[in-house]
């Protein structure tokens, strides 16, 4: 687990506001990891408006960056989430799922959202991106409520844990200084034909 609970140059929980932050609040809930997990949950959902929706400069990337400016993609968002909770002894991972921009079909994107290990139901999803109109994302372990569901046979649920963020995220995040303009330019990664998923498997 440790490089999910570890310090890094995009979820640096080492910097002091954020280790601050975190420390607050865990403050009473040091015993109760589940309520601890909700309540960073609902502050970074709540509190960090997502850049997109709000149409917010600037691109945030690194968790201090997001919590200093209160505002971020989703994957920066995730990036602090981890970061929160990471502070306070949890284990944190990134995942991401592979949307349609639109409501179906192309162009398609990345979309970042967290996995969070509880002891009493291993690794769980938690979408902190921020509710609005048509989106829902709730922390009720063990069923999962997560922002957006598939609707699209190109559209993946990733299956992988990352405790770092993809490169691909990372350079788009770096790359643009306006959220319009990364609005234009979101991240994707190409899906692998099925008959190399079966290659893959044997080699």
């Amino acid at each position: 687990m440790q490089p999910y609970l570890a310090p890094s140059t995009y979820i640096d929980f080492d910097h002091p506001t954020v280790a601050a932050q975190a420390a607050a609040l865990a403050e009473g809930l040091q015993r109760a990891p589940l309520a601890l997990v909700k309540r960073c949950f609902e502050f970074v959902r709540d509190e960090i408006q997502h850049s997109g929706d709000a149409m917010r400069n600037p691109v945030t990337c690194k968790a201090s960056d997001v919590l200093q400016h209160r505002t971020g993609y989703c994957y920066a968002k995730s990036h602090l989430l981890a970061a929160l909770l990471r502070a306070n002894g949890i284990p944190t991972g990134l995942c991401y799922q592979r949307l349609s921009v639109g409501d179906q079909g192309a162009p398609y994107c990345l979309h970042g959202l967290n996995a969070v290990y509880l002891p009493k139901f291993g690794w769980y999803r938690v979408d902190a991106r921020g509710n609005k109109p048509g989106v829902n994302a709730q922390f009720t372990p063990p069923q999962e409520a997560l922002a957006f569901t598939l609707q699209d046979p190109m559209e993946r649920d990733l299956p992988e844990i990352w405790a770092e963020p993809l490169p691909v995220v990372v350079q788009a995040l770096l790359a643009h200084d306006d959220v319009g303009e990364l609005s234009r330019k979101l991240p994707d990664v190409p899906l692998l034909a099925a008959s190399q998923t079966r290659d893959s498997r044997h080699t």
